[in-house]
């Protein structure tokens, strides 16, 4: 045994069961060892943005790490965005970057650079291993840390002789670093402040937001009358008819201060208090209420969703029933094709239990409203902010869950970022059906524009946020990467090849000319 194959073995013993890899040279041997170690499946993504993008999919729906394969730091390089997306989310991932020999950095060949450095910003643990022989504890390590509450990215620098000099054996699992308890303290503190008769919020983040956590906030808010809500990219969300109602907050500063006006307090539950996406000249970033108290009921790396279950009881009595959102499903659109045609068309059209995910960017707003009371649904946001998330997010969910419908609304600029994702999703035959809204524009900026009032914008500012000359035909992009494709024009078109593509298996797209 090797050091890649007590690598690979170390993972699948910890659970680690996909591998979304682009390698280069010094990742052969981790490569060569996928054959010869049942339990790893192998992933190939044509960009290292796509590998970790899936990675992030993957984590958020199972629950459990991926491991990412990358070309020394060049690769890593490439895959940073979308571990910071994963890192926004707390997506547990070990991401394994190969490296020259030890003995071979002292030449400073052309790929040399500083792996370590590269990472660190987006990496809750670092690990360079020293010799074949602990790379398999090394590994058994990140896993480890990867799954640490709340969830973080495991990078593991792999030098090419660690892999391929004899190693002695496989690890086995250590102990999971499971959520903290919530001290008493927090949750009497939080039950004081919601019998005070004062208007309260309850921002949730992490797995408050799903199961059993959501459960006990409805109750709470049921109770209390505060009002549940949670961040405007919250990475994972159940929604849809039947599940406890959440208010999402608004993207623009100004609205978020408008939604929380006459806020008394917040409890945050694992969430942070709202801020400003960007500065913008004479707007606050802050967007709490002047005079809000605020309460830490959970720390992100603490248990959630047992400390809302503690604070429901400790509030005491019979809850009133829980607020959900009742099934309406909206009738199919006709005519024009807008992006609220869309958002109409998905709603009326999508199956339950379906994970949406979402980069619909200036058209999410429509959809978001649509979803709300649509058949039950699972959600995952753009956390970082980094655009081209949306396809490789996809890809990593329909491996994670693949008896469920995975559906990508996506703009057509953020998704030019990480096309190649269509690829790896024709290739593993993965049931995502991806909508382009094709305004041929990067929307958001132009909004933007106006709101940070630069000044002097004329015709070769507003040639920077165009996608016409030349346009994009995602038709047949899609069809050059083995992806059957179909344009719609009008809302009868939209919803004759939704729904087609509703009812097969595998992956589709359409471009929705907006």
């Amino acid at each position: 045994m090797n050091g890649a194959q007590s690598l690979v073995q170390t993972l699948v013993n910890c659970g680690v069961e996909v591998c979304f890899g682009n390698p280069g040279t010094s990742e052969m041997h981790f490569v060569a060892s996928l054959d010869s170690t049942p339990g790893m499946r192998a992933v190939l993504c044509l960009f290292e943005g796509v590998a970790t993008g899936a990675a992030d999919g993957y984590g958020r729906m199972a629950g459990k790490p991926a491991a990412v394969l990358l070309h020394l730091g060049p690769g890593l390089a490439n895959g940073l965005a979308n571990l910071h997306n994963a890192r926004r989310a707390a997506t547990p991932i070990v991401n394994v970057v190969g490296d020259h020999a030890t003995y071979h950095l002292q030449y400073d060949a052309p790929l040399t650079s500083d792996i370590a450095g590269f990472a660190r910003p987006v990496s809750s643990w670092i690990c360079e291993s020293k010799s074949s022989r602990s790379v398999a504890a090394d590994a058994a390590r990140a896993v480890q840390a990867a799954c640490a509450a709340p969830g973080g990215i495991a990078t593991l620098i792999l030098p090419a002789d660690t892999a391929w000099n004899e190693a002695h054996h496989a690890a086995q699992p250590l102990p999971r670093i499971g959520p903290a308890a919530v001290p008493d303290a927090a949750i009497e503190e939080a039950a004081t402040l919601l019998h005070n008769g004062k208007r309260s919020v309850i921002l949730l983040r992490g797995p408050a937001l799903r199961g059993a956590g959501l459960e006990a906030a409805g109750r709470i808010a049921a109770r209390t009358g505060a009002r549940l809500m949670c961040d405007t990219f919250a990475p994972h969300v159940e929604g849809g008819a039947g599940r406890v109602v959440v208010e999402r907050l608004p993207y623009f500063a100004e609205q978020i201060t408008q939604a929380l006006s006459g806020v008394e307090q917040m409890i945050l539950v694992g969430a942070k208090p709202p801020v400003s996406f960007f500065a913008y000249p004479g707007k606050a970033s802050w967007c709490s209420p002047e005079g809000c108290a605020f309460a830490q009921l959970a720390h992100e790396h603490e248990d959630g969703a047992q400390a809302l279950d503690a604070l429901d009881r400790a509030l005491g009595g019979t809850a009133p029933a829980v607020a959900r959102a009742e099934l309406a499903l909206p009738d199919l659109p006709t005519g024009r094709l807008t992006a609220m045609s869309v958002a109409q068309a998905i709603a009326r059209l999508t199956p339950e239990q379906a994970v949406i995910a979402d980069e619909s960017a200036t058209s999410g707003l429509h959809l978001a409203m649509m979803l709300a009371r649509a058949r039950p649904y699972d959600h995952l946001a753009l956390t970082g902010g980094s655009i081209g998330l949306g396809l490789p997010l996809a890809l990593g969910a329909a491996v994670a869950c693949p008896d469920r419908k995975v559906v990508c609304p996506h703009g057509d600029g953020g998704a030019a970022y990480t096309m190649q994702a269509l690829w790896t999703m024709a290739r593993e035959n993965l049931d995502v059906t991806t909508v382009i809204y094709a305004n041929r524009s990067y929307a958001i900026l132009n909004f933007e524009l106006l709101r940070v009032g630069a000044i002097g914008a004329g015709p070769k500012a507003m040639s920077m946020l165009d996608l016409h000359h030349p346009e994009m035909n995602w038709t047949r992009i899609a069809t050059g990467l083995g992806v059957e494709a179909s344009r719609a024009e009008t809302a009868e078109e939209f919803n004759a090849q939704y729904e087609s593509a509703m009812k097969q298996r595998g992956p589709r797209l359409i471009e929705a000319m907006i």
